[in-house]
């Protein structure tokens, strides 16, 4: 058991600096979008979570972990989009 946990917090640490990256790139988006309005895009929802259950069966990842965790996701790092958004025009 000791080696199963220690092998998942490797993975958690990998998965921070993974998901760091990912807000590095909501950043920019904040930055490159001309308009609030386009911050919230349903149509890219969609493709990003379609994308990622095409990827997440060859992986071996239940659909049901990943459906989930990448709306989450995508929600989180749209509220940190709105936040950049404001605070750089504010």
């Amino acid at each position: 058991m000791a080696e199963v946990r220690h092998g998942v917090d490797a993975l958690d640490r990998a998965l921070v600096a993974l998901l760091a990256e990912r807000q590095r790139y909501m950043d920019a988006a904040a930055r490159i979008k001309p308009d609030r309005s386009v911050v919230h895009d349903d149509a890219r929802i969609e493709d990003v979570v379609q994308k990622v259950l095409a990827a997440a069966g060859p992986a071996g990842l239940s659909p049901a972990i990943a459906e989930p965790v990448w709306r989450t996701l995508i929600d989180r790092c749209i509220a940190h989009e709105f936040e950049t958004w404001d605070r750089t025009r504010g």
